[in-house]
């Protein structure tokens, strides 16, 4: 089984520093494997923030905030997401920047609202990314939660799983032996489909075909083929 590199988030807690720092401890961890990456990044999230969060954030910790969760979704080894109860604020961000997301069947999705409107971080972005913009707008405009159920269906979550412990561990076990610097690769291919042409998309996906045909496994059939 994959080493897994775990952090805790309560999503009920406003953003802060110590919040920057354990996301970012959690990132130098799962990159110590070097380019091909070792393990799996496992965030466990749950809580949502009162109508009062925000009070005392300012833009810069926000900036902050957003940058360490672009390098978590991008980390050189596969990310899972395991939330549980309400779901809003960090908690909500980190779980949607995960490569695989897991959710008890108590789970509800909020996007954090104050007295003015909701929170217009990525976690909206992401939201609309994962579901389309129709089918989240309740939820990003007006703090609508999404059930467990719900957001399975709408393809926010993968799975919803009584036992979380045991679906991490076939997470797990599903991307054991891939390389994490492949999978950074296919990561980026994916997440540039939605936005490139396919004229723009083609010299990339060619780059990365090229590049999996020079790697050793990629010839060694083929030399037990000719030996034989």
């Amino acid at each position: 089984m994959e080493p897994l590199h775990t952090l805790e988030l309560d999503g009920s807690r406003p953003l802060s520093a110590a919040t920057v720092k354990s996301v970012a401890a959690l990132c130098d961890r799962a990159e110590d494997g070097g380019e091909e990456g070792i393990g799996v990044a496992v965030v466990h999230v749950g809580g949502a923030p009162d109508a009062h969060w925000t009070s005392g954030l300012d833009v810069m910790l926000v900036t902050k905030w957003e940058r360490v969760l672009r390098r978590f979704e991008r980390l050189p080894v596969a990310s899972v997401a395991v939330a549980h109860g309400d779901c809003g604020g960090t908690a909500l961000d980190a779980f949607l920047a995960a490569d695989l997301r897991v959710a008890a069947p108590d789970t509800r999705f909020l996007v954090p609202r104050d007295a003015g409107a909701t929170w217009p971080g990525m976690a909206g972005y992401r939201l609309v990314q994962l579901a389309g913009a129709a089918r989240v707008r309740a939820a990003v405009l007006f703090g609508r939660p999404i059930t467990a159920t719900e957001a399975r269906s709408l393809g926010i979550v993968d799975t919803v799983a009584d036992d979380p412990a045991a679906a991490v561990a076939d997470a797990a076990a599903l991307t054991g032996g891939l390389s994490g610097k492949e999978l950074a690769i296919r990561r980026q291919l994916l997440f540039d489909a939605t936005t490139t042409s396919f004229e723009d998309a083609l010299g990339a996906h060619l780059a990365a075909c090229d590049r999996a045909l020079r790697q050793p496994a990629a010839t060694a059939p083929a030399q037990e083929a000719e030996a034989s």
